[in-house]
């Protein structure tokens, strides 16, 4: 073998191993902390500063009703999130895909704009739309398990969420759609398929690795939430993990680092089970159709 051809299968290695090592340093720091008593760097130390200080008493807030109730709501945002912003992406992007309409193109331009704005700027505007939401009977607040879609419930995250995530999910089923050959949707119409059913039994099945892809994304961005939930649910049963993990974060007493490390694992951990089921979608997120005329 050519030295050149070696020495250009070896360079992105290299460049790959570079660019990784402080994302694997830092998984591995936060693995190594939880089950330690301190660190020094990598390494598990006791309190004395020797090599050692193992100990599981970081995770003893797994048995903390706490934890479990705000997992719980963190559960029911992510789920709620996606499952909003999937169909409603997947009903728009259909339609700016499809079908042309006045304002179609000025629509597709305000989208784009409005996932330009950064979310802290908007916080003002949506608390006062929350609280305005509120004060309508039963759809503001009093409905079961989200309590609402109103300022200080669950309800009021979910939408306020899924009004920030819609424009990039709008945008990325608007692509897919356009990669679907115009032929298999004008055999179903002339077939006597109505618009919603060739959108449901025609369009979607072609663009699952779409769906698969935004449900993915749209599931993390949920999970993960930390300022919707921050400052629009105040009561402390209403918390979510990431705002649980931030209240362990003390400006007037010692943070214990090792089990912040610990909850943000068991953040991370739902996290890291539902990409390993689901990253060969992501591999083929390019194989949503076969691209057709508009």
């Amino acid at each position: 073998m050519k030295p050149k051809t070696v020495f250009s299968k070896i360079v992105p290695y290299l460049l790959l191993i570079i660019i990784t090592l402080p994302i694997i340093v830092g998984y591995s720091w936060i693995i190594i902390s939880t089950f330690s008593t301190k660190t020094h760097g990598l390494m598990p130390v006791d309190r004395a500063g020797n090599f050692g200080g193992l100990t599981l008493s970081n995770w003893n807030f797994i048995f903390e009703p706490e934890i479990w109730l705000v997992t719980f709501n963190t559960t029911i945002l992510a789920i709620g999130l996606t499952l909003g912003v999937v169909v409603v992406s997947m009903m728009a992007g259909y339609a700016l895909s499809r079908i042309k309409f006045p304002g179609r193109k000025a629509f597709l331009s305000m989208t784009l704009i409005l996932h330009a704005f950064p979310t802290v700027t908007l916080l003002i505007a949506i608390y006062f739309v929350l609280k305005w939401i509120s004060g309508i009977p039963i759809l503001g607040r009093g409905l079961p398990i989200i309590g609402g879609f109103g300022y200080n419930t669950l309800g009021g995250v979910i939408l306020v969420s899924m009004a920030l995530q819609l424009p990039l999910g709008i945008w990325l089923m608007k692509g897919f759609f356009d990669n679907v050959s115009w032929d298999m949707e004008r055999a179903s119409l002339i077939d006597g398929c109505s618009r919603f059913r060739t959108w449901r039994e025609i369009m979607i099945p072609q663009i699952k690795p779409g769906i698969a892809a935004l449900s993915i994304f749209s599931f993390i961005q949920g999970w993960g939430s930390f300022i919707i939930p921050y400052s629009f649910m105040v009561n402390a049963n209403k918390a979510t993990v990431a705002t649980y993990l931030n209240n362990l974060l003390s400006e007037t007493a010692p943070t214990n680092y090792s089990m912040v490390a610990a909850v943000g694992l068991f953040q991370l951990l739902p996290v890291l089970v539902f990409y390993i089921f689901t990253q060969k979608y992501l591999l083929s997120i390019f194989a949503g159709g076969v691209k057709g005329s508009s």
